[in-house]
């Protein structure tokens, strides 16, 4: 019998592959290179910059820094409810459907649960 598995218990790890930093504010901005070869042509022909800052608003950067490859996104949630209160609401929904976002993206993975 395969065990179904619940998405609030999965964990969040910000992708390697892309640098961050935050400022004195905590915004979050994540550097992304464009690499290979229509990036290459956009940066030639469109004078495209080699490195997109994507800079997060403060949701957002909250929950980045969050991520530490030990919480589950349940938890995080409670710290988002903890820090932002009745703004951050409907927090489940709201902060499901911002991991969605990032995985498609492929600015986040989810650490193997045992």
């Amino acid at each position: 019998m395969k065990k179904k598995k619940n998405f609030m218990d999965f964990v969040p790890c910000c992708n390697p592959v892309y640098t961050w930093d935050a400022d004195k504010k905590g915004i979050v901005t994540v550097h992304v290179v464009n690499k290979g070869f229509y990036n290459w042509m956009a940066q030639k022909l469109f004078k495209r910059p080699r490195v997109s800052h994507i800079k997060l608003d403060e949701y957002g950067s909250f929950v980045w820094q969050q991520m530490d490859g030990k919480r589950t996104i349940y938890e995080i949630s409670e710290l988002v409810k903890g820090k932002f209160g009745k703004e951050a609401e409907p927090v489940l929904e709201r902060l499901v459907q911002y991991f969605r976002i990032l995985y498609q993206n492929k600015f986040i993975g989810y650490v193997k649960q045992k």
